[in-house]
């Protein structure tokens, strides 16, 4: 899509949200309302701030993830109006903001001043934010029902947030490629990191979540927080999670790699890639979301039993004995957009044999999910299983030889549209 027709679908996503909100706004009693950018906080006893990415509900409307001290007002059957926080500064720059058509949907003025901005005529006034900047700001701050249906206004993404995501995958995918070529060339977490970034022309800060950049063991801890500089004695595995920020829009892609030589672990690698496939067709209108987890469990047992680390029992007794969990303690996935685990998932509770599932909703044409199954070496979960009754279903040998590779992890981000899906992250592929 060119970049004309992703401008133009911009202004028709800010007519779409205006008609979302009017609706919110007459549900819940209220007249307009203010949402605060945000801004970085600083840290205790520092002279710092913390790394600033803005508040959803802003960048949904604006896309400006860079802007601190903004305000956004939105008023049935008027244009909304944006205030810019650009202060004349010597000390940091303001984020340039190039003119674009949608700039013509909003009312758009600069202001010098980091608090509100005074409002008149505004009626039953609803302000949200977060809480710190909000202090002092007239209105009722985050009303529980209405930030609800706010939240609810991201469920079904506009044409032009698909497009976002979509740009956020093309531009991710070359950063996983660079991470792949830096880790078969023998390269260290710190510096696959570095060609990743190369790759995608995004500074970590700038990422919607801090890279996850696991080799061999460390590829089994699920969220590892760590770049090692140090080049490992043997390269066994990588396992990178990463992604990419597009005017606000997030992208979650993983992916694992075998190094060469690692035989049994490569034949896993394909074998969840297989199953990760079949999970993404199963991504359509109508579908429930924890089926498609449920059946995950089922495709890693019969992984499990396939590749002999587990024998003598069936895949239903695997589940139902949770072995399965053992493995892969995860959920399925999660919602995408502004933000990487997006709001409104989970209307009910995660069901008990899904405790960490982040999305519990039939899926419906627009909305966007992840799909990413799991298989992993954690000794702290496979130690009790490996020292209890069950341990006569298990490959010991090959479970402790394979947790020098630490796990797998294979993730799209798909679109649920109204007659399937479409992967965003392997449609270019």
């Amino acid at each position: 899509m060119s970049e004309h027709e992703l401008l133009t679908l911009q202004s028709a996503h800010i007519q779409e949200l205006q008609r979302r909100y009017e609706r919110a706004l007459a549900d819940h009693g209220y007249d307009s309302v203010l949402i605060a950018s945000g801004a970085a906080p600083y840290r205790y006893r520092d002279d710092q701030t913390y790394v600033f990415q803005g508040f959803g509900p802003f960048l949904h409307w604006t896309g400006l993830a860079g802007q601190e001290h903004s305000w956004l007002l939105i008023r049935p059957g008027h244009k909304p109006v944006l205030w810019l926080f650009q202060p004349v500064d010597f000390w940091h720059a303001s984020p340039d903001l190039p003119a674009e058509p949608w700039q013509e949907a909003m009312e758009v003025r600069s202001r010098q001043q980091a608090g509100a901005p005074e409002l008149a005529n505004t009626g039953r006034l609803a302000v949200l934010g977060d809480p710190q900047v909000l202090e002092g700001v007239p209105g009722d701050h985050n009303p529980s029902a209405l930030v609800a249906a706010t939240e609810e206004t991201r469920v079904h993404k506009t044409c032009y947030e698909i497009e976002c995501l979509a740009h956020a995958n093309r531009v991710a995918l070359k950063g996983h490629k660079a991470a792949r070529e830096a880790f078969l060339a023998g390269g260290s977490e710190f510096g696959i990191s570095l060609a990743y970034q190369q790759a995608t022309g995004q500074r970590e800060a700038l990422a919607p979540y801090h890279s996850i950049i696991g080799l061999n063991e460390h590829a089994g801890t699920l969220h590892y927080q760590y770049y090692e500089g140090q080049v490992p004695r043997q390269h066994r595995s990588l396992l990178i999670d990463a992604g990419v920020r597009y005017r606000g829009y997030c992208s979650d892609i993983t992916r694992t790699v075998a190094a060469p030589g690692e035989p049994r672990f490569a034949a896993l690698v394909h074998g969840l890639e297989q199953l990760q496939l079949r999970l993404c067709e199963m991504v359509v209108p109508g579908m429930d979301y924890v089926e498609i987890h449920r059946k995950t469990h089922q495709g890693i047992a019969a992984l499990l039993s396939a590749s002999g680390l587990v024998t003598g029992l069936s895949d239903d007794a695997m589940v139902a004995q949770g072995i399965t969990r053992a493995f892969f303690p995860h959920g399925i996935g999660h919602f995408l957009g502004i933000q990487v685990h997006d709001v409104a998932g989970k209307p009910t509770p995660p069901p008990e044999d899904a405790p960490f599932l982040r999305l519990t909703r039939t899926l419906e044409d627009g909305m966007v999910v992840t799909i990413e199954p799991g298989l992993y070496f954690i000794p702290s979960l496979l130690g009790p299983m490996l020292a209890g009754p069950q341990r006569r279903y298990l490959a010991e040998d090959l479970i402790n030889d394979l947790k020098g590779c630490g796990g797998i992890r294979i993730e799209d981000n798909v679109a649920v549209t109204a007659s399937g899906a479409r992967n965003l992250t392997r449609e270019l592929a």
